[in-house]
């Protein structure tokens, strides 16, 4: 049986971390049809989650998140696989959650964008007849 174990730092509040859980829990449900329990405690939470040829635990706390999964025998075949996309895809909301990419969301929608002027249809002089 192969295990995965992976560790993020993150610079979240609680709260926020555990916002960004339930999005990943959506996620894996939806994109790899897992079956998630999401439980909350007093300084971590753990969101449990399974289908067949896979189990595991997402560990939330103040300042990590920490995945263990044990993949059975037919999936352990392509560990490094499932891996690379669960670290891209916790990164990806790591990253669009963290304070510094919403400041940077804050500059984007600051700017204005170029008004853009629709040409007007050319004149065509009338015939006399």
């Amino acid at each position: 049986m192969a295990e995965i174990h992976i560790h993020r730092q993150h610079g979240l509040s609680l709260a926020q971390a555990r916002k960004m859980a339930f999005q990943w829990a959506e996620q894996v449900e939806e994109e790899f049809d897992m079956e998630c329990v999401y439980e909350e405690g007093e300084t971590t939470d753990e969101v449990s989650f399974t289908r067949t040829g896979v189990s595991g635990t997402l560990t939330v706390s103040p300042d990590s998140f920490e995945l263990q999964a044990r993949l059975g025998f037919l999936l352990g075949a392509f560990k490094d696989r499932i891996e690379s996309e669960i670290v891209k895809n916790l990164d990806e909301l790591i990253a669009k959650n963290t304070p510094a990419a919403h400041k940077a969301g804050e500059r984007k929608t600051a700017t204005k964008k170029p008004a853009v002027k629709k040409a007007s249809p050319p004149k065509v002089p009338a015939r006399k007849a």
